[in-house]
C-alpha cells in the first residue's frame, strides 16, 4: 500500500482523455476536427454495443459523451467571447447583455430618472433653495 497515492480509474486506450485547457489552445478548425473524430468514434461504439461488443466498449460510451460536451463547452464559451469583443452599437444581442432581473432590465435609466421638465428647470431656477444661518 503506498500512500498518498492517487487511484484513477482506467481511461480507455485509444484516446486519451480530452483536457479543456488543452482544447482552449486549439482554434475553431482543430475544435470542430476532434468533435467530429470523437462523434464518429461514439458511433462505431454505438454499433458496437448493439452488435453485442466488449464491456470495455461499453464503458467507453460515457467517457466519449462526456468528452463531446467538453469540446463543445470550449467551442461555446470561446464564440461567446468573441462575439462580446465586437462592437455592437446600440443593440446587443439578447444572449450577451447583461441578465440582471426583469424589474431591474426595464428599469429607467440614470440619465432619463434624473432627467427635468422644463417647467421644474425653470422653477428650480426662479426659486432656488434657500439658505439659513443656524445661530449656535
Amino acid at each position: 500500500e503506498i500512500k498518498g497515492a492517487l487511484y484513477l480509474t482506467p481511461t480507455p486506450d485509444t484516446m486519451p482523455k480530452v483536457k479543456a485547457h488543452e482544447l482552449r489552445q486549439q482554434d475553431k478548425t482543430e475544435l470542430l476536427k476532434t468533435l467530429e473524430e470523437l462523434k464518429t468514434e461514439l458511433s462505431q461504439l454505438r454499433v458496437a454495443k448493439v452488435t453485442g461488443g466488449a464491456a470495455s466498449k461499453l464503458a467507453k460510451i460515457k467517457f466519449v459523451r462526456k468528452s463531446i460536451a467538453r469540446v463543445l463547452t470550449v467551442y461555446n464559451q470561446t464564440q461567446k467571447e468573441r462575439l462580446r469583443a465586437h462592437d455592437w452599437g446600440k443593440y446587443k444581442p439578447t444572449d450577451l447583455r447583461a441578465k440582471k432581473t426583469r424589474a431591474i432590465r426595464r428599469r429607467l435609466t440614470k440619465e432619463q430618472a434624473n432627467k427635468k421638465t422644463l417647467r421644474q428647470i425653470k422653477k428650480d431656477r426662479h426659486f432656488p433653495l434657500r439658505k439659513y444661518a443656524i445661530k449656535a
